[in-house]
């Protein structure tokens, strides 16, 4: 089923609507304070394109005022959405073409409506609860001044002056949960943008990486992006089965999104995400990172020991996620990665894409493969903090992974194989740390990394 994917010629529209976002990607590298004739042409193409939809007169505002000189925050806003709502388009035809080579049923959305409700406003009321709409104001406020100077000044301009300009809308927003995901965001980009410092002698700039992360942190800073919201979610009680764990990890912060099947009263089944994370600094790598998570103990046990998890009452958004409670969640029975992939995955319902999450780099749909002959294998997302290597990958047998499209080809991101170690056929997973490595010796210095930088922090707040 999936040999007929890897096959396939790419579709031309995809071509086509990637095309049209350029202009936005181009733009932030030279700077919208300074557009020549090629980019605005390129600006008006956009505009065009979104000529019978929602965004149109938005879209095509911002371009001539850009154009003509004059840069708000609801233009920029626009060209941020315009390219979400293309990278969105594109998402939507690569999972379709997904779900029809495996066969898979994929529910519909049933919560909020995306870009189409944009109403143009700026708007505090995601956050007014607990931080209050004034406090909300000014905290969004902070973080849209400085993507907005990115935006006029190009990636190409950012100097140590501007990176650092960062710093206290950064450090306001972590100090408020609400604003946490918008934090970790801006975060990231002026570590990236500050690490590539000078930017302007850069052979190579990740220019579709870095727009992808301004556009999005532009849109949470605006009103919270109308992301999955906690009081979408609804509780469910019922088993999961972990196929495997994705990690994602950044010099500043690390997450483990683990990827299951919920079947819950009724034998219904679903395919379901549990995300957990956590800050940390560049110096805590490998199997350490588990070390961060440990407050998440039931679900730390569950994926080193492979077992099923019981879930009582755990909130589950929409868009498939659950919201992880580890008091929640109890231990159960020894369940097999491998068996569960072979008994539930051709079956199990696909969740709807969340309007403000659809974008090609998410698509990372679990899939079983018993021949991986011409099947391309992701080695480049192994993670460290994990006994899979590319070695045990040669000897493979049957793959448990992520289906992924990334520039322009799908590929198979392994979370799981079954290969041959000391002539037994053994299943290796990059869950099997999760308490740590069963070697002694790299388990000491797991633990080593991260006791030393509490103990530290612990002499600083105490002084």
């Amino acid at each position: 089923m999936l040999s007929s994917l890897f096959a396939d010629e790419p579709d031309p529209g995809i071509g086509d609507a990637l095309g049209l976002a350029a202009a936005v990607d181009d733009g932030l590298v030279h700077g919208f304070a300074r557009v020549d004739e090629d980019r605005v042409a390129a600006l008006a193409a956009l505009a065009a394109g979104f000529g019978g939809s929602p965004l149109r007169e938005a879209v095509a505002e911002a371009v001539d005022k850009i154009a003509a000189g004059s840069i708000a925050d609801d233009h920029l806003f626009a060209l941020a959405a315009a390219r979400i709502a293309l990278f969105g388009a594109v998402h939507d035809a690569l999972l379709a073409r997904a779900d029809a080579a495996l066969g898979r049923e994929r529910a519909e959305w049933q919560g909020e409506p995306g870009l189409a409700a944009w109403s143009g406003s700026v708007s505090a009321e995601p956050h007014r609860a607990r931080l209050g709409v004034a406090a909300a104001t000014h905290l969004l406020a902070g973080a849209r001044s400085w993507l907005r100077e990115l935006a006029i000044t190009g990636w190409r301009g950012v100097d140590d002056d501007l990176v650092s300009a960062s710093g206290q809308a950064i450090e306001a927003a972590l100090a408020e949960p609400e604003l946490r995901r918008l934090a970790v965001l801006l975060d990231g980009l002026a570590a990236e943008l500050r690490a590539g410092s000078p930017i302007a002698t850069m052979d190579h700039l990740p220019v579709r990486r870095w727009a992808d992360l301004w556009s999005r942190a532009l849109l949470l800073a605006r009103d919270g992006g109308r992301t999955q919201r906690a009081e979408q979610a609804e509780p469910v009680t019922g088993r999961l089965f972990v196929l495997g764990a994705d990690v994602h990890e950044h010099p500043t912060a690390v997450q483990v999104q683990v990827h299951g099947v919920l079947e819950t009263s009724g034998g219904a089944t679903r395919l379901v995400r549990a995300s957990v994370s956590a800050a940390k600094v560049d110096t805590i790598v490998g199997p350490a990172i588990w070390r961060l998570l440990a407050g998440h103990q039931m679900l730390l046990t569950a994926l080193a020991e492979r077992r099923v998890l019981d879930l009582t009452d755990m909130p589950l958004l929409p868009g498939g996620d659950l919201i992880w409670r580890d008091d929640r969640a109890r231990p159960g029975e020894a369940a097999d990665p491998f068996t569960t992939a072979r008994v539930h995955l051709g079956t199990a319902l696909a969740p709807a894409a969340p309007p403000m999450e659809r974008h090609p780099a998410r698509i990372a749909e679990p899939v079983f493969v018993e021949d991986l002959t011409g099947v391309p294998l992701d080695t480049r997302r192994l993670p460290a903090c994990g006994p899979l290597t590319p070695q045990l990958l040669a000897g493979a047998t049957a793959c448990i992974g992520l289906l992924r499209w990334d520039d322009g080809a799908w590929t198979v991101q392994p979370i799981g194989v079954e290969t041959t170690v000391k002539k037994k056929q053994v299943g290796v997973h990059t869950i099997d740390w999760a308490l740590g490595p069963a070697d002694p010796k790299l388990a000491k210095a797991a633990g080593e990394a991260v006791e030393v930088l509490r103990e530290r922090a612990g002499r600083l707040l105490r002084k």
